[in-house]
Parts: structure tokens; sequence; C-alpha cells
């Protein structure tokens, strides 16, 4: 799932001054930067066409109106700054058209409440997969790879990974990514939220992914930590993490469409590539919600795979015919030996409408409570409390 895309580097056209005297144009293109204050580009002063690869900051003004008409990658010490309440559109034109924030670089994306950042399609009539999503690329430890070596994103062949637990990629705070998910080709495809290898150092603060055609949030490898994160009508994963992720996911949200796939699916590695450094994913996730499509729907709330560890605390489970779906062998994805070893455990959870709250396929044996315990005093997370003036459903 490494395929390459070709990024043809569109022309940017943007205002050089946020005064609306000053018709002054910069064009970015193939990295080189030229003033043209003889016309010859976009001419409405409200209306700014982004993409390319930036190697200078960008800082969006809250009086101009934005679109992202491209692949717009911020370069190796760049920042890309959004102010509070600012909405950018991404035209609708699939996986080629995201936002890609590299190592070393940075996006300010500071909301509040009151006032979210919202990435969305320019279409009409939106609808899940009209472009690429948000990608962060960090410095921060990942399994597929060992020391200072990198690997490369899925979407863009960026690269991402290395020894810097503490990495720095920003700030993303009330921010809303909507109808994103873009297929490449049939196995490459963006999610809502990508995080490759990204530290601790970066705010992640209540977030949210809806109406995706991929994954809503997913997390390849990496330190970072989120916390009051949402996803809604993923119509692949909700969560997701592999490549040894080792953060925190604190308050977290996940409700289903019509269409979708597991609330979480959590990969202990990724099995495209050898575990090089010989880790697994275990990161600890309290006060989780998870509302399905009802029993009869026929899927599973949570899939444990390919040797991942985690602990899990305050749960609530609601409208799945499984509650938590532990897969792998006792060789390679020795998902079960986590059981064994306490390093894959829940506590405090309920089970509301769920046939089966435990499947076992992992090779190993040990029963429900050695995985679980607990059962009917999980909350979950109080979305109602965070969520309801930011989000939507």
């Amino acid at each position: 799932m490494k395929n390459n895309l070709i990024l043809g580097f569109a022309a940017i056209s943007m205002l050089f001054s946020c005064s609306s005297d000053d018709t002054s144009d910069i064009y970015i293109t193939d990295n080189s930067v030229t003033n043209n204050n003889n016309g010859g580009g976009t001419t409405d002063p409200e209306t700014i066409f982004l993409s390319g690869t930036y190697t200078q900051d960008l800082i969006l003004d809250a009086n101009n109106t934005y679109k992202v008409n491209g692949s717009l990658i911020m370069a190796n010490g760049t920042t890309l700054e959004i102010p509070a309440g600012m909405t950018i559109e991404a035209l609708a034109s699939g996986a080629n058209v995201y936002v890609a924030i590299s190592q070393g670089a940075k996006i300010i994306a500071n909301g509040t409440a009151d006032s979210p950042i919202v990435f969305t399609s320019d279409a009409s009539s939106p609808s899940a997969g009209d472009w690429g999503g948000l990608i962060l690329l960090g410095k921060a430890p990942i399994n597929s790879v060992t020391g200072s070596s990198t690997s490369t994103s899925e979407i863009a062949s960026l690269p991402f990974g290395g020894t810097d637990e503490a990495d720095d990629s920003g700030i993303i705070r009330y921010v809303r990514v909507e109808y994103s998910g873009g297929a490449a080709d049939g196995q490459s495809e963006n999610n809502g939220f990508s995080f490759y290898g990204v530290g601790n150092g970066t705010v992640l603060e209540y977030i949210q992914a809806f109406e995706g055609k991929d994954d809503g949030i997913e997390f390849f490898g990496g330190t970072v930590n989120a916390s009051y994160i949402s996803v809604v009508n993923a119509q692949d994963d909700s969560i997701d993490w592999t490549e040894g992720y080792t953060g925190t996911i604190m308050n977290a949200y996940v409700k289903h469409g019509a269409n979708h796939d597991k609330g979480i699916e959590a990969d202990g590695y990724n099995t495209d590539f050898s575990n090089a450094a010989g880790y697994y994913s275990k990161p600890t996730v309290t006060n989780l919600t998870i509302i399905g499509q009802g029993s009869a729907s026929g899927n599973e709330a949570i899939r444990l795979r390919a040797g991942t560890q985690g602990i899990f605390n305050n749960v609530l489970i609601e409208g799945f015919e499984e509650g938590f779906d532990l897969d792998g062998d006792a060789g390679d994805n020795p998902t079960g030996a986590g059981v064994l070893s306490g390093d894959l455990h829940v506590t405090n959870v309920t089970f509301t409408d769920v046939l089966l709250n435990l499947k076992n396929d992992t090779g190993e044996t040990f029963t429900e409570a050695d995985f679980i315990s607990g059962i009917g005093t999980g909350t979950g997370t109080d979305y109602a409390t965070w969520g309801a003036s930011w989000t939507v459903e």
C-alpha cells in the first residue's frame, strides 16, 4: 500500500497583501517564488487557490477565502497557520487534493468551540471521498524501521518516523475534516486525519472526522496523544492504528452511519512490512463510546490484531454483533500473548445490544475475564458535554 503519487505542483495564486488596494500576487510553481504585479493570475481578491509545495510559511488571512485545488505540501521548516473560524474548501477531485505537513513543518490550527476550523468539499452536494484529507508527518518512532530510518506515507510518499518521541508538528484544536477519503487507486486511500510518526509534542484536541470514505483517524506509529476526538459516518474504520503507535487516546466518540466497518481496527505492526523495531502498538484508550447500527448489523466494534497491545478503560459499546474481536496467532501476530501478559486489557466496559462480548481468534487460550474486568460499569465519554457545540452528526 505504498503506491507513489506523481505530484504535479499546480500554480498557486495568493494575495501578497491583505490590503484590498494592493493587487500584487505571489505565484509558487515547482518550489520557486516570483512576484507578479502585472496580472495574468487570479484577480478575485476573495478567493485564493492553494496547491504545490510551500518552502515559506503560509499564514492565512481571516478576510480571505481559500480553496485547496491540488496537493498542498508544507516543506520542512515551514508553518501553516489557520485562524479560528475559517472554512477551507477543497476541490472535489479525489485523492490528489489534500493538505500535508511534512517532517519538520508545523500546522497551527487553533480553533475554538465557538469558532472551529473546517476543511470541507467545495461540491454543491458534497459526499464522502470528494477530496483527500489532512496529513501530518513527524519524526517520532515507528516499528517498521529502526533508529533514524524513515518510511514513506501511503499518499504522496513523504518520509516519516525517527527517534524523537517529543517531536512537535504543531497544534490542531477544534478542527473538523469533512467528506474526505478520496482513493488514489484500489489500495491507497486518504483518511480524514492521517498521523504518520507524529510526536507527543504535537497538540491534538477536539478534532472530528465527518462523512469520510476511508478511515476517520489513523495513527501510523508515533507517540502523539489525542483527546476529545469524534468520528461520525466513516465508511471504513473510524479509528485505526498500526506501526507501533504508543500514544494516548482520551475521550473518543464514534458513531456509525449506514456504510461503515469497525469502530476501531488496531494493528501491532503494519503486516505489509516486518516488525523491524521489535515492539508493538500499545496505546492507552480512556473514555470511549462506540455507537453502531444494532446487533443485527453483523460487524465488530473493535478488532485487535497483528500483536497489538493496549489498555482500555471506561468503554461503552452499543449496537454490534461483536464487541471485541481478537485476531492473530502465536507466531508473528501474538495478539493473544498481550492478553496473557496483561499488556492488552479492558477495564470497566458496558455492552448494550451486543451479542458477543469477545471473540478469540488468536490461537491462545484465555477467558473473557482474563481480558475484560468490570462489565457493566463503563459509561464511555460524555460527548454531550464536550462535543455538542462544534461537531456535526
